[in-house]
């Protein structure tokens, strides 16, 4: 690197590098203009306009800017701001896929049906989750990571009492507030562990703002080892809130459980997805191994991964060992999730001792392939729940026999999640396991296989009440609106896709995102 890192000043590529939050921004107005002027009897357009609008913005954030072996100054743009590389545009592009399934599953539920407001809030954090994925400074770190995070809080507690009597909307709407107050504590305490951490790396490298900088003052070795450990150790504290690592875990059970299930689809998804995002981009260039400066006199890379394993054992354990003990079906998928970010932190550990970009690799598939599987999930669950007005995994008896699409889509989301082929997940967890063995972490990887071990039990228990046990409803069938069909056929596919003809040129693409990690 040179002594300075230094920004491009490309007005061209900046334009095409942003174009996607540029494009939502748009569709944002137009969705408050349609709910505001549109009569009732129409309303229903606001969904359909925003889900197929922000799918078509995925399509295009795809085919936008690639890296072309540019140098990180050269991606560097908007004044050091934003970085617009590989690694940007994969997370931008199934963030903002994501956000498009989840307006469609808005329409099957009638509490959010009609609410324009909604579907506004999902684009909005959806744009945060975009700018918080190719962030590049503290201050956009921090705002974007902020814009994403209040419209959660606001969409965790979306659901208000209804205006005519009803126990059990009053009884959802009650959850659904505590959840989302909680959600709000728990964010705003964390926030301000992330803010003072942020602000000790901006003091002690000299004033920078820019992740680079602030990488190349920290590893000239100006500064004392403690304070800039405490600073790691905060901005732990922030990120490992958002992607739901022990001991920062506490909310998302509950979260999950209250939320309307649309909401807590995206939380699952999108609010993991960015942060580990910019938490694999924040490391690397904040406390660089040492072939990222030119000057190098301390390696602050060695504390983080050691750091890292310890939480990927600490999350992946704690979380599949309590999900074999619940019975409500959405607060075992929060444990799974759990669980899920431990895996994927062991990925984030492997980054700093696995040149080759297969550490970085791993996390962006298994991202990719996440964000498919928990959609699919949660889009089947409210099906079930609308029916049935149950979230009991006992009560999900006979699902095969009332609509064995429904049952199929579940069973192919919990294989996923299983790492079992030829589900997306069996690839992406067989890569984060190599990217941990060959970054000298194989007891890591060891302990990663236990646990896959442990939570295979848990989602076969799910499928084995589907297709085995009996329920008196049996013989009552389960509808599935077109908007459902539309989001459990493509998340399905793109499961199957990803676990087998796609697996290559996606894993490509995601091993060229990681070595933009480590180009000079």
């Amino acid at each position: 690197m040179p002594e300075l890192m230094q920004f491009s000043s490309d007005d061209t590529r900046s334009f095409l590098a942003i174009l996607p939050e540029i494009l939502m921004t748009i569709l944002l107005l137009i969705v408050i203009y349609m709910d505001l002027f549109l009569p009732a009897s129409r309303r229903k357009s606001v969904g359909y306009m925003a889900g197929i609008g922000m799918l078509v913005i995925g399509g295009l954030s795809w085919l936008l800017v690639p890296s072309d072996g540019l140098k990180v100054s050269e991606q560097l743009i908007l004044g050091g701001m934003v970085r617009s590389d590989d690694l940007a545009k994969i997370f931008t592009v199934m963030v903002t896929l994501v956000g498009g399934l989840t307006c469609m599953m808005g329409m099957g539920d009638s509490r959010l049906r009609y609410k324009g407001e909604f579907y506004a809030l999902i684009i909005i954090a959806t744009m945060g989750a975009s700018l918080l994925s190719s962030a590049a400074d503290l201050v956009m770190i921090f705002i974007s990571l902020e814009t994403l995070s209040i419209t959660l809080y606001v969409l965790s507690g979306f659901v208000r009492r209804p205006e005519t009597p009803d126990a059990t909307q009053e009884a959802f709407a009650t959850r659904s507030a505590e959840s989302g107050m909680k959600y709000f504590l728990f964010g705003a305490f964390t926030s301000a562990f992330l803010l003072y951490g942020l602000s000790l790396l901006y003091g002690f490298s000299g004033g920078h703002t820019n992740i680079y900088r602030i990488g190349e003052a920290l590893a000239s070795g100006r500064q004392d080892d403690a304070p800039i450990i405490v600073a790691l150790m905060l901005v732990a504290v922030g990120f490992g809130f958002k992607i739901s690592a022990v001991p920062f875990h506490f909310w998302t059970p509950d979260v999950y459980e209250g939320s309307p299930t649309p909401v807590t689809s995206f939380i699952s998804v999108v609010s993991k997805a960015a942060s580990f995002a910019v938490l694999t981009r924040f490391l690397l260039a904040v406390f660089p191994p040492a072939e990222l400066v030119t000057v190098h006199i301390k390696n602050y890379s060695e504390i983080w991964v050691q750091l890292l394993s310890i939480l990927a054992v600490i999350t992946m354990t704690l979380g599949n060992v309590v999900a074999l003990s619940q019975r409500n079906i959405k607060r075992l998928i929060a444990y799974s999730s759990i669980a899920q970010a431990g895996y994927t932190l062991m990925g984030v550990a492997a980054i700093a001792t696995t040149k080759s970009g297969d550490g970085a690799a791993a996390v962006a598939y298994y991202m990719f392939m996440y964000v498919f599987t928990n959609t699919l999930f949660f889009a089947c669950l409210i099906l079930f729940t609308n029916a049935t007005g149950s979230e009991t995994i006992a009560d999900m008896a006979g699902l095969s026999r009332r609509n064995p699409w429904l049952a199929m889509g579940i069973t192919i989301a919990l294989l996923s999640l299983a790492g079992i082929p030829p589900a997306a997940g069996f690839i992406g967890k067989f890569l984060l396991f190599r990217a941990a063995v060959d970054a000298g972490l194989t007891w890591l990887a060891v302990i990663g296989v236990l646990n896959a071990i442990i939570a295979l039990y848990y989602y076969l228990v799910v499928i084995k009440v589907m297709y085995v046990d009996r329920s008196a409803d049996d013989e009552k069938p389960i509808a599935v609106p077109a908007p459902y069909g539309f989001v459990m056929a493509a998340s399905a596919v793109a499961i199957l896709l990803l676990g087998t003809f796609l697996i290559s040129p996606v894993v490509d693409w995601a091993t060229q995102a990681g070595l933009d990690l480590f180009r000079l």
